[in-house]
């Protein structure tokens, strides 16, 4: 009687992990950096903060909804049309907004390139990070399951061999 090959949860490297949040923790620093020290009015400081936070929370709940969404449709379920208008939406308005005020702030070209780019490294590293914890979150899940069908094999089998006497 053959046994069943182990089955294994792909697991991301540590490596990728302390690549990952280094990346995200160097996109945030260098984001501040550049708001801490933007020229021009307060008022549009303010604006610029707003925008990169409001930016990065669209990214989270953008990538969050794009997982549910996949692992919905495979179960036969799904969001609203209006919830994903929302999400997408709320996207789309964020990195709009974000970067019409970082093109007509009047400050130096080489400065608004460097705040773009910065902006852009911590939405694309959002995007990583919350891939990420989330696929560590499913294999934790995962591991669970397969955790509890092996005791509750080791279980059945005690059983029945406790009938047998």
């Amino acid at each position: 009687m053959s046994h069943p090959a182990p089955f294994l949860v792909q697991r991301d490297t540590r490596a990728w992990q302390w690549q990952v949040w280094i990346s995200f923790g160097m996109a945030v620093f260098l984001c501040a950096v550049g708001l801490a020290w933007l020229p021009g009015a307060q008022l549009e400081q303010a604006f610029m903060v707003m925008g990169y936070v409001f930016c990065l929370s669209a990214a989270f709940v953008l990538a969050k909804f794009v997982r549910d969404s996949a692992s919905a449709a495979r179960r036969g379920g799904g969001d609203t049309p209006l919830w994903k208008l929302v999400v997408w939406g709320g996207f789309a308005v964020a990195m709009g907004l974000t970067g019409w005020g970082l093109l007509g702030m009047e400050i130096n070209v080489t400065y608004k390139a460097f705040l773009g780019v910065c902006w852009l490294y911590l939405i694309t590293t959002a995007f990583t990070l919350a891939k990420m914890l989330r696929d560590r979150h499913e294999a934790d899940l995962l591991e669970a399951r397969l955790q509890g069908r092996r005791e509750a094999a080791v279980s059945a089998g005690a059983t029945s061999g406790n009938n047998g006497l």
